[in-house]
């Protein structure tokens, strides 16, 4: 494995000589978050060693090396899910391949089921903790000392100072940018209402199929992580309506613009958050 990931990392630095410090992970129908990084590269995840190429729709399955203001960002535009049949490993090899190239700030998003009832579609929450109940993770199997401990700490599993940060960017753009407890299941069917009544009891805002897996792997590499879920529809049983993909991504395309300046803003500060 680390091997591989020397050889994803120097294939990347061979078509662009980069030293990313933020890196970014986007989720279904967020991908147009692309369109405010500057001076790109762009890097379809099938030409890079060992990455496997993206099966669903609204996730395109490329790496995009740019700007942000001052500051390098590496971008995976569409991710892996356990639901594709993917060992855990795969799913998270490109932001292992990130933690590679130096990129020591993920953040990682997604567009979630709402189970809060103060959540409306629409709303942009802050992940604060999260609840695992994919039944897999991606550290099982024989630790990988170059990367991380055998037992790392998920205490603070999202940095504190980096949802400051986004909680007064947010401020900033006078909206309210919600926090919660995103809970990850495998899929890919979506919930059933009584599923929903017991995440809800166990402590759950919203609910999705990805982002946990990801979380892990770069609390183990030690890099500061924060989350941000795009609340696309209200979770089963909630709404007399039936769920399907496309009106998640066209949830999503409504607060585009909204998402995209707080991400925006928000990585132009990280430039001095180690300072």
């Amino acid at each position: 494995m680390y091997e591989k990931l020397g050889t994803a990392a120097k294939y990347i630095q061979g078509i662009k000589q980069t030293t990313p410090t933020v890196g970014i992970v986007l989720g279904s129908g967020l991908g147009a978050f692309v369109d405010q990084i500057e001076n790109t590269t762009v890097i379809p995840y099938s030409n890079i060693p060992f990455f496997r190429n993206t099966t669903v729709e609204g996730h395109e399955g490329r790496l995009i090396l740019g700007q942000v203001g001052a500051v390098e960002v590496a971008v995976l535009q569409g991710r892996l899910h356990v639901y594709e049949g993917l060992p855990t490993e795969e799913i998270v090899f490109p932001v292992r391949t990130l933690a590679t190239l130096g990129i020591e700030t993920l953040i990682l998003t997604n567009a979630a089921g709402g189970i809060n009832f103060d959540y409306t579609p629409g709303d942009l929450v802050l992940i604060e903790d999260h609840l695992n109940m994919m039944g897999v993770n991606p550290l099982i199997g024989p630790n990988l000392n170059e990367l991380g401990p055998r037992f790392p700490d998920m205490t603070l599993t999202y940095n504190p100072k980096l949802r400051s940060l986004m909680q007064e960017v947010a401020g900033k753009m006078d909206f309210n940018l919600k926090s919660g407890i995103y809970c990850a299941l495998q899929g890919p069917t979506y919930e059933t209402p009584a599923e929903i009544k017991m995440l809800r009891t166990l402590g759950a805002d919203m609910v999705g199929m990805s982002t946990v897996p990801e979380a892990i792997a770069a609390n183990h590499l030690g890099m500061k992580v924060c989350g941000v879920s795009c609340i696309t529809n209200m979770a089963a049983g909630m709404k007399n309506v039936t769920l399907k993909h496309e009106d998640i991504k066209i949830e999503a395309r409504k607060v585009m613009s909204r998402f995209s300046q707080l991400l925006t803003d928000s990585i132009k500060k990280m430039e001095n958050l180690n300072e």
